[in-house]
């Protein structure tokens, strides 16, 4: 397992939970942290020991997006994003091609590239301190991290329209009301419920998981046709493991 500089690392009892951890900035993300994010997410996604993912946040914010007003080469990805912009979309393209299911513990602010992660993962599970924030528009700047892919699909496209013009702050309880957030959680209780919701997907059947997860991802591209051929193939692979006769059995009973 490797060690990382900006984030915490630990995988028990089937669940990696992945903690971004520069709790000054509310886990802005710099060059640094985002190559850290990026390799450990990489790290993850071939681990066979972590059957379920948590991402989070230490401290009061979940991530609070480019770190832009923190020095050093944090602003590259706003000045030349030929430097940096890809280092976030690998980020999101490595949870997306992760076929574990991955949650979003959101203890706190999930702005810019932050609300780009927690939107990637599958699922959210918001404390009540929770806000979220597209924030691109406060400071002059069009949408990255696959925020304004994931939003429209989320909460509608109107929705996600309204709230990339005007980059206004989205409370737990409204999140929760617009489905951006599968819950709300007392923020004491919200990393013993995540707890919980990964115990139970890491238990289930990974391969059939991580192929419905891939054809997720393919419904938004591919037509009803291929769509239809590709459920066949993966159901084809799934319903001959041992796990689909041992599902069937606990199904009858």
């Amino acid at each position: 397992m490797g060690t990382y500089d900006t984030l915490i690392y630990e995988t028990t009892d089937g669940i990696a939970r992945v903690t971004m951890n520069r709790p000054e900035s509310l886990n802005a993300l710099d060059s640094h942290a985002l190559n850290d994010l990026f390799y450990c997410l990489d790290e993850v996604r071939w681990d066979t020991a972590a059957r379920a993912v948590v991402i989070t946040g230490a401290g009061r914010g979940f991530c609070s997006g480019a770190d832009i007003g923190g020095g050093g080469d944090g602003d590259k990805p706003v000045r030349d994003p030929d430097l940096g912009i890809e280092r976030y979309n690998r980020v999101i393209r490595t949870i997306r091609g992760m076929e574990k299911p991955v949650i979003a513990a959101v203890n706190g602010a999930a702005a810019g590239a932050g609300f780009g992660i927690a939107l990637a993962s599958d699922f959210r599970i918001a404390s009540e301190k929770a806000k979220f924030v597209t924030a691109f528009a406060r400071i002059a700047l069009s949408s990255d991290s696959g925020v304004a892919y994931w939003l429209p699909k989320i909460v509608g496209h109107q929705r996600a329209t309204e709230l990339l013009f005007s980059s206004r702050v989205v409370l737990a309880e409204e999140a929760l009301q617009i489905g951006l957030v599968n819950e709300v959680v007392a923020p004491d209780d919200l990393a013993a419920r995540v707890t919980e919701l990964a115990e139970a997907y890491a238990k289930a059947a990974t391969k059939a998981i991580g192929l419905t997860k891939r054809i997720l991802n393919n419904s938004w591209e591919l037509p009803l046709a291929a769509h239809l051929d590709f459920e066949a193939h993966a159901q084809s692979l799934t319903g001959s493991s041992f796990a689909f006769e041992e599902g069937v059995k606990a199904f009858q009973e």
